[in-house]
């Protein structure tokens, strides 16, 4: 079997709940959604052969994997996670909720994309993290899905091609809405500050 792979590779998570903990990032390829602010050359990828990636990701020493994208519900995560699986690896994906995940999956991050795509439906309305990109939509329209999720994060959209003034008044906007809003938490990508994957 093989997968669409974009790029393995060993780092530590730079945003969410397990932010600074080291993992192994599968990042697939094909996306069905095209998101402004994606960072991620999904249509770039390679077919690889699932027991090369079971090999590279065996090769760290690291006991957590993250299927990411592109959209990595397309693939069929069964298989590759059975295999990881019989070697005490934990899964964790990175979604925008619309396919639902299979059961296979240990952590269910989900980061809808509706602000951008209201006419698309989420399939995955549960889970364990719910990250919202925030680019200035009205937060009340994620109050029936943070009842399907125990942790609630706001990322301010981090744009590359603005300067780092502007960022930074998107991050106080963020920062505030954070105050105002009890249940929700500030979620950073750091791993862009410090320059790493």
């Amino acid at each position: 079997m093989k997968y669409p792979i974009v790029e393995i590779f060993h780092s530590v998570q730079g945003e969410g709940y397990y932010s600074g903990i080291p993992h192994v990032f599968i990042r697939f390829g094909k996306c069905n959604l095209s998101c402004e602010w994606c960072d991620t050359e999904f249509n770039e990828y390679i077919d690889v052969e699932m027991t090369e990636v079971v090999d590279e990701v065996l090769s760290y020493d690291c006991k957590r994997v993250i299927f990411t994208g592109g959209e990595p519900a397309l693939q069929d995560l069964y298989p590759i996670g059975y295999e990881l699986k019989k070697y005490g690896i934990s899964l964790s994906i990175e979604t925008n909720g619309t396919i639902p995940i299979n059961p296979i999956i240990d952590w269910i991050c989900v980061s809808p994309k509706d602000q951008l795509y209201p006419n698309v439906k989420l399939k995955q309305i549960t889970g364990d993290e719910l990250k919202i990109v925030y680019c200035g939509q009205d937060l009340s329209m994620y109050d029936k899905l943070k009842k399907g999720f125990r942790h609630h994060f706001i990322q301010p959209c981090y744009d590359e091609n603005i300067s780092e003034e502007k960022n930074g008044k998107h991050f106080k906007i963020v920062e505030n809405l954070v105050k105002q809003n009890p249940g929700w938490r500030l979620s950073l990508q750091t791993h862009k500050w410090m320059g790493i994957l």
